[in-house]
């Protein structure tokens, strides 16, 4: 009995299964790649390669963003600047031409608001020349320097027509705008456009009630004299949304004030004005205010805007997740989203 037990071997115990690590190393022992390559350096290869890109990606996407705030900062000032001129030089020279005209100021007086005026109105000429030089390239600024990008979802490898946004001041005047009616004012309350087309043309469309908040405008041809809506042409929407289309109507509107002040510059020039139409420009004095004070108001709705757009271009590039770090998520959040990858690339097409 002793002896079978010294002969019987001792049971040895079950070998634990290998672990992910001993696997990748037991088939890296047995397996051979081309030119020497193991599976480990490919591992290896792989996530270096895959953090390399991702870290040339961020570098890419922060220099994008500096471009862009710089960019979009920059037409904002100078945008602002140039309507904050001629506008405060406006309301200086009908100011002056009021003061000249009233008889129950002295003549010291008189003679300081004439002066004045005569001293801004080279100054005017020339801000107001550059103005509508460079208004058409303005617009064209704001667009693609404010509103593509702070616009989140405008994808601009995505085709779309080159003609989309018709609105141009020609347009305008066309359609005969009106600067001071209330429904045509800015507003950032109420209905937002969707950029779809709102029915055929009609007064209820394009004469809304004073008191309907919208964040655009339905523009109606008219016909000439009659003022009956020419239903023959299309509608045009005006997108308070769209920075481009404020700096439009921004300039339209000014290049109509500088119309409607065509007296006070006659004689800020000084040129002899008739009685008659002295007396005129006093009847249409409050009223010339009032236009005054809605650009006044177009001007802060413009400034309003573009500064809001600057803090979406912020959001558009502001740092990404954890998650946006691991390899192969990344990619599956990029699917569904541009959160991960704010900056895409593809193959150009033809709208």
């Amino acid at each position: 009995m002793q002896q079978d037990l010294q002969t019987t071997p001792r049971a040895t115990p079950p070998e634990e299964p290998p672990g992910v690590w001993q696997r990748i190393q037991s088939w890296d022992s047995r397996l051979s790649v081309t030119k020497g390559l193991t599976i480990v350096t490919l591992l290896t290869g792989f996530f270096g390669g895959y953090f390399q890109y991702l870290n040339s990606y961020e570098e890419k996407v922060s220099e994008q963003a500096r471009a862009d705030m710089t960019t979009a900062t920059k037409t904002f000032i100078e945008i602002s600047n140039a309507f904050a001129e001629v506008q405060m030089q406006q309301e200086i020279m009908l100011s002056d031409f009021a003061g000249a005209l009233n008889d129950r100021l002295d003549a010291g007086a008189k003679q300081m608001d004439t002066k004045a005026a005569n001293d801004l109105f080279p100054d005017y000429v020339k801000a107001r020349t550059a103005l509508r030089q460079n208004s058409a390239v303005f617009a064209r600024e704001t667009e693609i320097y404010i509103d593509w990008p702070s616009d989140l979802t405008r994808d601009p490898a995505a085709p779309r027509a080159l003609n989309q946004d018709p609105l141009t001041e020609t347009l305008l005047n066309e359609y005969d705008f009106d600067c001071d009616a209330p429904a045509n004012l800015p507003s950032f309350e109420g209905a937002i456009y969707d950029g779809e087309k709102h029915g055929p043309a009609d007064e209820k469309l394009c004469a809304p009630e004073a008191g309907e908040k919208k964040t655009y405008v339905d523009m109606c041809a008219r016909a000439a004299g009659s003022g009956a809506i020419n239903s023959s042409r299309d509608i045009v929407n005006i997108n308070w949304w769209s920075a481009k289309h404020h700096v439009l109507t921004l300039h339209y509107c000014f290049e109509g004030l500088h119309a409607r002040l065509r007296t006070a510059r006659i004689w800020a020039s000084k040129n002899d004005v008739s009685e008659d139409a002295k007396q005129d420009f006093l009847k249409r004095e409050h009223h010339l205010r009032t236009a005054l004070n809605h650009q006044a108001m177009r001007l802060n709705a413009f400034m309003t805007l573009t500064m809001s757009q600057l803090e979406r271009i912020r959001v558009r590039y502001r740092p990404s997740g954890f998650f946006c770090h691991i390899p192969l998520v990344r990619d599956a959040i990029g699917v569904f989203s541009s959160q991960c990858m704010p900056i895409r690339t593809a193959v150009a097409e033809r709208g």
